[in-house]
C-alpha cells in the first residue's frame, strides 16, 4: 500500500464533514471554565510550594 497525498486529504476532508462542531457559546463556556480551574490549580500548587518551602526552611535552621 502506497502513501497517496491525494487520497489522505480527500479523506481528511471527509472526516471533518462529519465533525459536530461547537457553538460559539459552548466554546467560550468551556474557555472560561478551563481558566478558573487553571488558575485554582495553579494556587493550590503555589500554596503548597509556599508550604513545602516554609517547612524546609523551619528544617534547615
Amino acid at each position: 500500500m502506497a502513501f497517496s497525498p491525494i487520497a489522505y486529504l480527500k479523506e481528511s476532508r471527509i472526516e471533518l464533514s462529519k465533525v459536530v462542531w461547537p457553538t460559539r457559546a459552548v466554546t467560550l463556556r468551556l474557555t472560561l471554565l478551563v481558566l478558573i480551574v487553571s488558575v485554582i490549580v495553579g494556587a493550590y500548587i503555589a500554596g503548597l510550594d509556599a508550604l513545602f518551602t516554609k517547612i524546609t526552611e523551619n528544617f534547615i535552621k
